[in-house]
């Protein structure tokens, strides 16, 4: 057992950090809680606000899939702290949990607070300090940790380290990413931080961004091929904005979408604008006589496109209305050309961050013992949909359990 004694300080007060203190103060650690902003974990209030959704109930195969090239990784993470064992420890903490009708699972309340409330209560019966308004800087001269407070700079010396300062989005929450400098100096491996769950840039037209910025597209089927053979195709609705598109279908897609564009300087996705319909239904049902009515209104009652739909076939150079093969497959595969990602402050979450090469299975740094890393600052991503918030939990609750490890193993 490590000694009585022993200290231990979380840099970050989100999820992850949380749930390293937690493991440690339930194992008679001393345990800080350091965190930038006037209170913590900012960010996820703010993602609580409409609706908390904090995992999701699909079978487990299918949910560690939706974390891509990391799934190995996030895997073995979330095999010791998953979606089940989240739950239960959110109902331990006197907070009920339902399953929505897509599988998302929310807190009945449909909000963070009480959950946030009820977790620091705990935290701080456990013997857990949160300083708030203590901005980490770095390592001193002596190896000190070094924070900015608003009474000066502050050095502490504890016995082992918790890294859980967030990725890059949402800055003005405390996740600035600058810590990626001070790893580096020091040899480990960071990966570039970039937006992850984003909108991207449309060349619109000012006409269609007057009309149409703000309106929702539902549904749609969108589908992206890669210049490096992947494809994929979500359906769902995405919103015009006046810069380009967002919402829940170009989230599903955005990694892909993201990494095409860096590779290739722009991305290509193809809208199915009628996808209930079937290309051979939309020729039989555009073919019928026209009469006296607009090319707008035959389009509207023979294929249901209009308003926004029809704005964005016209943004692609909508066909004659008379050519009905050219038009239906215009419908069913409309190209929509993405110039780039909305900025990384924009973004729900980012991808890159500390590589898990500079990791052990543990989450420890190989080149900083005693230093152990979790949360969004790690390199890896997943679409919304609780997957976020989950494999936060998890990889803060294994870092806690491999600061401990490395404790006992010192004393």
């Amino acid at each position: 057992m490590p000694a009585s004694s022993s200290t231990a300080a979380v840099i970050g007060g989100g999820p992850a950090g949380l749930m390293a203190a937690e493991v440690l103060a339930n194992a008679g650690i001393k345990v800080d809680v350091y965190d930038a902003m006037p209170s913590p974990a900012r960010k996820f209030l703010l993602a609580g606000i409409g609706g908390m959704n904090i995992t999701h109930s699909e079978p487990f195969d299918a949910f560690v899939a939706r974390y891509g090239e990391r799934e190995p990784q996030l895997r073995a993470l979330l095999e010791a702290f998953g979606p089940n064992e989240l739950r239960e420890w959110i109902h331990a903490l006197g907070i009920e949990t339902f399953v929505g009708s897509s599988g998302r699972v929310f807190p009945k309340a449909m909000k963070a607070a009480p959950l946030l409330r009820a977790w620091l209560h705990r935290l701080r019966a456990a013997g857990v300090t949160v300083h708030a308004r203590h901005r980490w800087t770095g390592w001193d001269e002596t190896g000190a940790l070094r924070f900015e407070t608003g009474n000066g700079t502050k050095q502490v010396v504890p016995d082992v380290v918790v890294l859980a300062l967030g990725g890059g989005s949402w800055p003005r929450l405390g996740s600035d990413g600058n810590w990626q400098a001070r790893l580096a100096e020091r040899g480990v491996s960071v990966k570039p931080l970039l937006p992850a769950n984003c909108g991207f840039d449309v060349n619109w037209s000012e006409h269609f961004r007057m009309r149409f910025a703000g309106t929702p597209v539902k549904p749609v089927v969108a589908t992206i091929a890669t210049s490096n053979g992947e494809r994929a195709s979500r359906r769902g609705e995405f919103i015009v904005t006046a810069t380009g598109i967002e919402g829940g279908v170009v989230y599903a897609l955005s990694a892909l979408l993201r990494d095409e564009i860096l590779s290739s300087g722009s991305a290509t996705i193809h809208l199915d604008l009628a996808p209930d319909r079937s290309e051979e239904q939309l020729v039989e049902a555009l073919s019928k006589p026209r009469g006296r009515k607009s090319a707008s209104e035959h389009l509207r009652r023979q294929a249901g496109i209009h308003g926004v739909k029809a704005g964005l076939l016209r943004e692609g150079a909508m066909p004659d209305i008379d050519n009905v093969h050219r038009l239906a497959a215009h419908i069913k595969a409309l190209p929509l050309v993405l110039a780039r990602s909305r900025p990384i402050d924009e973004a729900i979450s980012s991808a890159g961050g500390v590589a898990f090469e500079a990791l052990d299975d543990k989450l420890m740094l190989k080149r900083l013992p005693g230093v152990f890393a979790a949360g969004e600052m790690l390199d890896w991503e997943a679409p919304t949909g609780g997957y976020l918030l989950t494999a936060c939990f998890a990889s803060g609750r294994v870092a806690g359990e491999g600061a401990l490890r490395w404790l006992r193993k010192q004393g």
